[in-house]
Parts: C-alpha cells; sequence; structure tokens
C-alpha cells in the first residue's frame, strides 16, 4: 500500500508539546533562574522551519504543593503563557517518602505524575483526530516513546506519516526518543537566551503578570 507522506504538504501543521518538568530542569543546570520566564510561543517560532505552521503548543506540568513563594511564581509563568496562546495541562504531585540508606533519616518529597501521561495522550489524540501533520516533542523522557510507536500505528493503519520530531532541552537527550524518532536536535542555549518573555506581559481583561524578581 502506498504510504501519503504528509511531509509533501505545501504548509506542515505542527503540534507542539512540552514536558514542562524535563525543561525546568534542563533550564535551571543551563543557566539557573535567570532562564525560567521563557516564552515557549517565541522559541518554538525560533525553530520552525518556513513550511511549517504552528497549529498547537501545550505545556505540560504539574502545580507545586507547600511552598507559597514557588506557587506564585509559577502561577503567574503560567498565566502568562496562556496570555500569548499556550496552553496549560496541569498534573500533580504525589507525596513520597524517601530514607537515606546511610543514616535512616526518612524526609518527604513530591514526584511528578501524569505528565508523560498527559502529553502521550495529547500527541496520540491530535494524530489521530487529523489535526497536525507533525509532532514536535519537547522532552527527553524515553517513557514518550510509547506514544511514538502508537503514532505509528495509526499512520500504518490509515497509510500516513506523521513525521516526529523530538527537542532535547538542556544537558538531557534520550537514545530511545532519537530511535523512534524522525529528527532530533538539542534546544540552543542561544535560542533559549533570546526568546524570554518581557519583563511584564500584558493579558487580556487588563491583566498585566510580571517577572517574578527571585527570577531576575
Amino acid at each position: 500500500m502506498a504510504v501519503r507522506d504528509k511531509s509533501n504538504l505545501e504548509i506542515k501543521r505542527v503540534g507542539v508539546y512540552v514536558d514542562g518538568f524535563n525543561l525546568y530542569h534542563g533550564l535551571r543546570e543551563l543557566g539557573r533562574r535567570r532562564l525560567l520566564w521563557l516564552d515557549l510561543r517565541s522559541m518554538i517560532t525560533r525553530v520552525l522551519r518556513p513550511h511549517q505552521r504552528l497549529e498547537t503548543l501545550n505545556y505540560f506540568t504539574a502545580a507545586i504543593r507547600n511552598d507559597p513563594p514557588a506557587i506564585a511564581r509559577q502561577e503567574v509563568y503560567l498565566a502568562a503563557l496562556e496570555s500569548v496562546g499556550v496552553t496549560v495541562v496541569l498534573g500533580r504531585f504525589q507525596e513520597q517518602q524517601v530514607r537515606c540508606r546511610a543514616c535512616g533519616h526518612t524526609r518527604l518529597v513530591y514526584a511528578e505524575k501524569q505528565s508523560d501521561v498527559a502529553i502521550g495522550t495529547t500527541m496520540v489524540a491530535d494524530v489521530a483526530c487529523g489535526k497536525v501533520d507533525a509532532v514536535m516533542l519537547v522532552s527527553a523522557d524515553s517513557d514518550l516513546c510509547a506514544a511514538v510507536r502508537t503514532i505509528r500505528r495509526i499512520d500504518s493503519e490509515r497509510a500516513t506519516k506523521t513525521r516526529v520530531i523530538t527537542v532535547f532541552p538542556p544537558r538531557r537527550r534520550s537514545d530511545s526518543l532519537r530511535v523512534v524518532s524522525d529528527a532530533w536536535f538539542p534546544l540552543g542555549d542561544a535560542v533559549i537566551r533570546q526568546s524570554q518573555l518581557p519583563a511584564i506581559v500584558r493579558g487580556a481583561g487588563g491583566h498585566v503578570y510580571r517577572r517574578p524578581a527571585y527570577w531576575n
């Protein structure tokens, strides 16, 4: 059966799916707090090619718990992202007790839950519904290989070809994702530095979102 390669379309609709947790830790390692006020729409626009059109931009993260200053910063940032057209999808953090093997001391930590499932589900749904011609995944989480394989099965059944592009956050990489992707590249430091939101973001209804001073 002949495969109808969507890459031959004159304009290719691209769905972007950003793993916020993975990206956050990469940014912290790259430039610490000063790079966290990141304009995702600007960043993606810089890496798209002329024949690609941004169709949907989704940011997946989890709501911070038990840290009021961090909660306030996250809320401001997520609101700023939504004001520039980013769809924010919230998962959750789950409490876990971790015991130190050396001293036996236990401490409470929070593990992010549901984000990888939400990313995979949204990617697959957008492909299955014919909403996008290409998937751009910003993550280095190898758990997402399963979603990419599901997209391949959908394409096989429909005799289509959805191009999967993986963008690795700073200081992160997954050989498993690299193998299942049609293309991959690291997110460049210059792109990140050039894609910061303005210090004051003005949203709909007169809302104003200011860059947290802690991130300066």
